[in-house]
């Protein structure tokens, strides 16, 4: 029988598993995925996905929205196959230190490497190392500092990793020398954005260029267009994959539009020397159920992601759409009908005011 020689990866968004205060109902997990994806990802060699949950603790972060997994969730894991996942993210420390080792130590039980955080510096920015099939792989990721995150390792901390280029560079030129394919998965971006900035884009070809052949951006929550750069291919943000409610204490919770519940499944198959092929599958999550999307609707999004970066993208271009995202959405908001039968003047003239201030 001939050895295989490939590793097959399925790669995915944000996983949200979240649930509201002091609440004793079930929470959703990833027994929600639709069989066909299961199936999917049980012919993968690897399933990577973005934890953006953190198991609770006594303590908690003062800032809110807090992301908070149960056990449960976590479980769900194994249940639809996923064996790596990255913790650096706005979202991993919303438990404190306490509640990464709580997160840690349920994947550790579950069998999932995880990469991205650590104990302190050294243990962040230490690349996750798999050889699958003959392929040596090297999972790296980092945070930048504009998602909002404040908790970066350091040499006596806990935390995250920041995103730093140039340090990330002289690491993926080392990582190469020992490794068939570095893995860079960046939580960098605006949210809701539909399209990365011209500093992300210089950001994801230094890194190609630097020996890193994938780049998957998570943080914005919709999809992002996507591009092959040299020998490498760079997905800028991969959308929400379980698009569950994010929840405040005070009860209040923030929900996903229909673009805000599509993305993506990037089945990649990896040769030692290079990417044999790449295949976008488009998702989109029900709230019930995820499901591979058949309508068209997540192709279209696909390829008008893809389109968008095609356009010049440059800081007049790139203030255009923070205005559309930080004014014009929420404006847009206000008009629900849960919002305007219970308008009164001021709200008019306060949505008026919104929309007149002066652009970032």
């Amino acid at each position: 029988m001939t050895q295989k020689s490939s590793v097959r990866l399925a790669i995915i968004g944000d996983l949200l598993f979240t649930t509201p205060y002091a609440s004793k109902s079930p929470a959703r997990g990833l027994e929600t995925l639709c069989p066909e994806i299961r199936t999917l990802f049980a012919q993968c060699d690897l399933v990577l996905a973005n934890l953006e949950s953190t198991l609770p603790s006594e303590n908690l972060v003062a800032s809110e929205p807090r992301v908070l997994g149960t056990d449960a969730q976590f479980d769900s894991l194994n249940q639809a196959n996923i064996n790596v996942v990255t913790l650096a993210n706005n979202h991993a420390f919303d438990a404190l230190a306490a509640g990464f080792r709580n997160t840690t130590s349920k994947l550790k039980q579950l069998e999932i490497h995880a990469f991205g955080a650590g104990e302190n510096l050294s243990q962040a920015q230490s690349a996750l190392s798999l050889t699958i099939n003959g392929v040596r792989l090297a999972f790296v990721a980092a945070v930048a500092a504009s998602t909002g995150m404040k908790t970066f390792a350091d040499d006596d901390h806990a935390g995250v990793v920041p995103l730093q280029t140039e340090r990330l560079c002289t690491q993926f030129q080392q990582l190469k020398k020992a490794h068939d394919h570095v893995i860079f998965t960046p939580h960098w971006g605006e949210e809701r954005f539909r399209f990365p900035s011209p500093q992300q884009i210089e950001q994801a070809h230094a890194f190609i260029d630097a020996g890193a052949s994938l780049i998957l951006g998570h943080h914005p929550h919709v999809l992002q267009g996507s591009e092959t750069y040299q020998q490498g291919f760079i997905a800028y943000s991969l959308g929400n994959f379980l698009s569950n409610p994010v929840y405040w204490q005070n009860g209040d919770f923030l929900s996903w539009d229909k673009f805000e519940r599509t993305s993506q499944i990037i089945v990649i198959e990896l040769e030692r020397e290079k990417i044999t092929a790449i295949e976008q599958i488009p998702i989109f999550d029900n709230g019930s159920q995820i499901d591979i999307e058949k309508s068209g609707w997540g192709e279209k999004c696909l390829q008008r992601a893809d389109r968008f970066l095609q356009q010049e993208i440059n800081a007049s271009r790139y203030a255009k759409e923070a205005f559309r995202v930080n004014k014009v959405l929420p404006f847009k908001a206000q008009l629900q009908w849960n919002n305007l039968r219970h308008i009164r003047p001021g709200h008019i003239k306060k949505a008026i005011h919104l929309l007149l201030r002066k652009r970032p």
